[in-house]
């Protein structure tokens, strides 16, 4: 006879309720973090002495191989850990989990790179609770397919168009010609000589170049809190939203741009001792306003910053190579911060009707 899901009920039988929210409620889970915190406070509710759970995804992304999600009964906490994907395989839920008590870990799906469901027991799991653990992880398959399958498309989205317009896509703003107005610190960062560099080096050292350079850039930016919009080429676009004080976000701009600085500075001596040529480079940041719109022909959109403020500090970077500066900063960010500045004066600026007040980092 075959057994049919109905509302929380097999075969006219009540399921218990953790099954039953697996049945009918946990696909609509926001996120894993959310599904993994319910899932182990309705068991704990359940009778079942859990002290914490893990949940680890397998993601298809370029550098992180692994999203592993760790609960504390204790609390109701949640945290993330990444496995990235040059390093061991996944042990992090596990590892966790085996320092908080017996560890049941089960395998949810078929497919290789399925879900990992793990539990750590306040006192050794009874063999009748083992069964209640692995009856759940069976129930559980359907629901964390879903979440599988929307946390891949989320990180996927992700790493191709950036946190901000990834979130717009998954929200269905879709619209051809919509935006956002962004009150910010704007990044604008590119190398210098790229043309004649790229001419003189085969591509695959090219492609590493640049590889490094971004990695030096995004991650001295999201180190800060900022976050990388576009790479145009050799070039980067980063904001850094204003959430509070305009001063915080200029802050956090200088400082990122300062170890964007450090870290190419590294990057060169490294080059350099293998007998390669340093990577200079132009960075400027200037503060206002800008908008972020959903742009393009009917059938290819993509996302670009529009407004007064792009312009102006596209130009100001412009403007290092013949100031002779790797960093330059608008007054708009010197008028917002504290850190000491080096005024170079005021220069006009290609296309841009007033004069702009132009301050750099010292020691550059």
């Amino acid at each position: 006879m075959t057994a049919n899901v109905r509302g929380g009920m097999i075969s006219g039988m009540d399921l218990p309720a953790p099954l039953a929210w697996l049945v009918d409620e946990a696909g609509a889970s926001p996120g894993p973090d959310r599904f993994l915190a319910e899932l182990g406070g309705r068991l704990l509710a359940d009778g079942l002495p859990l002290a914490a759970g893990a949940l680890t995804l397998a993601v298809p992304h370029p550098i992180i191989a692994r999203r592993t999600w760790l609960w504390r009964a204790e609390n109701g906490a949640v945290i993330e850990a990444l496995g990235f994907s040059d390093g061991p395989s996944s042990q992090a839920g596990r590892d966790w989990l085996a320092g908080l008590g017996q560890v049941q870990e089960e395998i949810v799906g078929p497919a290789p790179n399925s879900p990992m469901l793990g539990w750590a027991g306040a006192q050794p799991f009874a063999a009748a609770e083992v069964r209640r653990l692995r009856q759940v992880a069976r129930f559980a398959a359907a629901p964390l397919a879903a979440l599988a399958a929307r946390s891949e498309l989320a990180t996927l989205l992700e790493a191709y168009l950036g946190r901000r317009s990834a979130a717009r896509v998954q929200a269905g703003a879709l619209g051809r010609g919509t935006g956002e107005t962004i009150h910010a610190v704007l990044l604008c960062a590119d190398l210098r000589d790229f043309t004649a560099l790229s001419e003189a080096t085969e591509p695959a050292a090219m492609i590493a170049a640049l590889d490094a350079w971004f990695e030096r850039v995004t991650g001295a930016v999201h180190a800060f809190g900022g976050e990388v919009l576009k790479f145009i080429g050799d070039g980067v676009l980063a904001i850094f939203p204003v959430t509070g004080v305009p001063g915080d976000a200029c802050e956090a701009a200088l400082r990122a741009v300062a170890a964007a600085r450090a870290g190419m500075a590294h990057l060169d001596a490294t080059r350099q001792a293998q007998g390669l040529p340093p990577l200079p480079f132009g960075a400027a940041l200037h503060f206002g306003e800008m908008l972020w719109g959903n742009i393009g022909a009917a059938d290819r959109l993509d996302f670009t910053a529009i407004g007064p403020a792009v312009n102006l500090v596209s130009r100001l970077e412009g403007l290092c190579r013949p100031l002779g500066r790797s960093v330059l900063i608008s007054g708009a960010v010197a008028a917002e911060t504290t850190t000491a500045l080096i005024p170079l004066g005021e220069h006009l600026l290609r296309g841009i009707a007033e004069p702009c007040a132009v301050f750099t980092l010292p020691e550059d």
